[in-house]
């Protein structure tokens, strides 16, 4: 990140004291802007709204309080908050109860610090992030989810080049790594992503991914 960059603004949400002032440390020590703590999903809304964080690493398991509602209300009252789950629990139920919220990611907490570092800078980018093992688990459930197109409705028209980009997305490259595959620039693989979120009206990468998924685009 250069001098110039503005850093990520980030609040740790965690009722464990030790955990959550070693977390903040060590992001802070990465160069991220740790703006707050909280200890429960109360003070983790109150807190957001007053210090705005673009990233909000969230606890699932917060004593009386859950972390998918904390989740769930952060990301209704403040729309460019992401919210990554940072959790002990890596059951299925909580990592889909959590994306349902609104989480743009699942991370378990046996993760590196390295991994935990990449994963705030994508979740900030507005990548979707998940341990590995547990994307699968999200993709079928949204599979499963999607509904038929309604009949007589005319799906957007993407162009060639515009459903690789959505299909590399669906299957979690950043992109860079689409750029790389597809041997296209950076810049302009920034452009079909912009261009298919406008022809699909949605307003991140995130709901592109879920998009992709829901329409089997994951799938070779």
């Amino acid at each position: 990140m250069s001098d110039d960059e503005p850093r990520i603004s980030v609040m740790v949400v965690d009722d464990h004291p030790i955990w959550r002032d070693g977390v903040a440390r060590d992001l802070t020590e990465h160069g991220f802007d740790v703006r707050a703590t909280a200890p429960d999903a109360d003070a983790a809304l109150r807190i957001a709204r007053t210090v705005r964080p673009d990233v909000v690493l969230m606890d699932l398991n917060l004593g009386t309080t859950s972390g998918v509602d904390a989740t769930r209300e952060i990301t209704a009252a403040l729309p460019s908050t992401k919210v990554l789950v940072l959790s002990a629990s890596g059951e299925h139920k909580d990592v889909l109860e959590a994306v349902k919220a609104g989480a743009s990611g699942y991370l378990v907490k046996s993760a590196s610090a390295a991994e935990l570092v990449d994963a705030v800078h994508r979740t900030a980018a507005g990548d979707p992030v998940f341990t590995a093992g547990l994307a699968g688990l999200v993709l079928g459930e949204y599979r499963r989810m999607a509904d038929a197109p309604a009949e007589g409705a005319e799906p957007p028209r993407l162009t060639e080049r515009e459903t690789d980009v959505l299909r590399l997305v669906a299957k979690g490259l950043t992109a860079r790594q689409i750029a790389e595959r597809l041997v296209l620039s950076h810049r302009t693989v920034e452009n079909h992503v912009q261009s298919t979120l406008r022809k699909l009206q949605l307003h991140n990468r995130v709901e592109l991914a879920r998009y992709a998924i829901e329409h089997g685009l994951d799938e070779e």
